[in-house]
């Protein structure tokens, strides 16, 4: 880092998901002060990452780092294969604060814990100014949570959004209650999607990054999925964020809550937002994303049950998840209430199985990056949580396949609510199902190869054996949980030849996971 340039008094950091162009840091142009991004291996490596998500996150920040410039900002751009990139952050910050002559550093508040960590410890050895600041970016501080439900032995979400859409006035009528009479509408939003009405059309932009990526395949980079470089469909600054956010609301709010919980082999995402990587990278604030929310109910552009259930997931869950992070982390992604211990089976890494569902669920997250949270949850969390599979391996392909997942909402998402390794402090029971949950909510079992109604024989779908071998496994665990009085009830009765049968059955599946 040789070339000469102007000496600055203090480098500011901008982090790969602080995307934000309207950070109070922004408000003035001061020549002393350089911008730092960078592209390096420490974050590209420390779990296998999706090619669409590498190549995502290295446009946006390039992009950002135009914009800075052009605003008349200082912008030092540290490039995958740049010949002085030492492929770490604290390397490179070092590097650049000794290159500049520097006497100060400053940095937003990273949202995962390694990063915390790893910067704080750092900036502690340094003999210049270190200084964190807020990313300016969410409804509350990290401690909050911890502080509403001190003492308390389960953390339920329902108490903090309710909590939220009181203190923040969203959907609060004037007399103080609730829109409509009701926090929650998610009896209304619980419906198949039949084909009708139109799915919505995707007028996200199209990028062409072909000669990105093969930059970031001639640095060696490890990655899978598809980069769909040639035409790359995620909105990569806020102004296109903005117009995609003004689409969503326009064309396809209305319908979301009906058939946020519906899956289709004929849609990718149905109505559901595609916001996620636009709001994780923080190129838009969930501020702005809940008013423009609430302003169509307001206006009658959108019926009351589907904005309360998108405001819920991000007033509500996206915060909760966070919370719950930063009060148990570290040591939150190593849990394993269960003790499950089975590597992923090898169709994860290519969607090769006859399991229709997991095939699509699957298939479609390697081509796009992108799975809604029922095919999260309920085909592939529900899927590796029956297999009894490893959850830090179900974490880590989770954190590394999904554009939108950094470990502040994946790990309480992947280990607390969908494998339960958190022994119930996010969620009140597993989130398992057998077939008929997914044929309800989806056409996945249509021309499956496994057929949904037998729990028995080569042919039976995997999930019913799985099901009630998972409960029948872990009784000494859950047979205690008042939500779960019927399923121990009914595997009462089952006690016998009918369980032996199906035990049986689901200990042939979990011995030869890869070939199913």
């Amino acid at each position: 880092m040789s070339t000469l340039q102007p000496r600055a008094h203090t480098l500011r950091l901008l982090l790969g998901d602080q995307l934000n162009p309207q950070h109070s840091w922004f408000a003035t142009q001061d020549d002393g002060v350089v911008y730092v991004l960078m592209e390096v291996r420490q974050e590209t490596d420390y779990v296998l990452h999706h090619a669409q998500k590498i190549l995502a996150i290295f446009a946006a920040m390039r992009d950002l780092a135009r914009h800075l410039r052009e605003a008349g900002h200082r912008v030092r751009y540290v490039a995958i294969d740049d010949a002085s990139n030492r492929q770490s952050i604290p390397g490179n910050l070092a590097a650049l604060m000794a290159h500049y002559g520097a006497a100060k550093l400053q940095y937003q508040h990273p949202d995962e814990w390694r990063l915390d960590e790893q910067l704080h410890t750092w900036a502690a050895a340094q003999a210049f100014e270190v200084e964190a600041v807020s990313s300016e970016h969410f409804y509350t501080a990290r401690t909050e949570l911890a502080e509403v439900f001190k003492g308390r032995k389960q953390w339920l979400m329902e108490h903090f959004y309710r909590r939220m859409r009181q203190r923040h006035g969203v959907l609060i009528d004037d007399a103080g209650e609730p829109e409509g009479g009701e926090w929650n509408y998610d009896h209304d939003n619980r419906k198949p999607w039949p084909g009708t009405p139109d799915l919505p059309t995707d007028a996200r932009p199209s990028h062409d990054h072909s000669a990105l990526w093969a930059t970031i395949k001639a640095a060696g980079v490890q990655r899978f999925g598809n980069p769909q470089a040639g035409e790359l469909r995620w909105p990569l600054n806020r102004a296109e964020a903005l117009a995609w956010l003004d689409h969503f609301i326009a064309t396809t709010l209305p319908h979301f809550g009906a058939y946020e919980d519906a899956m289709s082999t004929r849609s990718t995402r149905l109505f559901h937002s595609l916001l996620s990587f636009a709001l994780n990278t923080k190129m838009l604030h969930p501020r702005e994303v809940v008013q423009r929310a609430q302003a169509a109910f307001h206006a009658g552009a959108a019926p009351l049950p589907a904005v309360e259930g998108f405001v819920r997931q991000i007033l509500g869950w996206r915060e909760y998840v966070r919370g719950i992070y930063w009060a148990h982390m570290p040591g939150y992604d190593e849990r394993n209430a269960l003790g499950h211990t089975a590597p992923l089976p090898q169709w994860f890494w290519s969607g090769d199985t006859r399991m229709r569902c997991l095939q699509h669920a699957v298939g479609q997250s390697l081509e796009h990056a992108y799975a809604h949270h029922i095919q999260r949850l309920m085909v592939i969390g529900n899927f590796a949580l029956l297999a009894g599979l490893d959850p830090a391996a179900v974490h880590r392909w989770y954190l590394g396949v999904y554009i939108d997942a950094f470990e502040w909402v994946e790990v309480p998402n992947t280990v607390g609510m969908s494998q339960f390794a958190d022994g119930g402090l996010l969620a009140t029971k597993p989130y398992v199902s057998s077939a008929a949950y997914i044929d309800r909510m989806s056409d996945y079992c249509q021309g499956c190869h496994y057929d949904k109604k037998l729990k028995v024989g080569e042919r039976a779908c995997p999930y019913n054996a799985l099901y009630w071998d998972f409960f029948a496994r872990n009784e000494t665990t859950l047979g205690q949980n008042f939500r779960l009085g019927m399923v121990y009830r009914q595997l009462q009765k089952m006690q016998g030849p009918q369980l032996d049968a199906l035990r049986e059955r689901a200990d042939g599946i979990r011995s030869r996971l890869d070939s199913l």
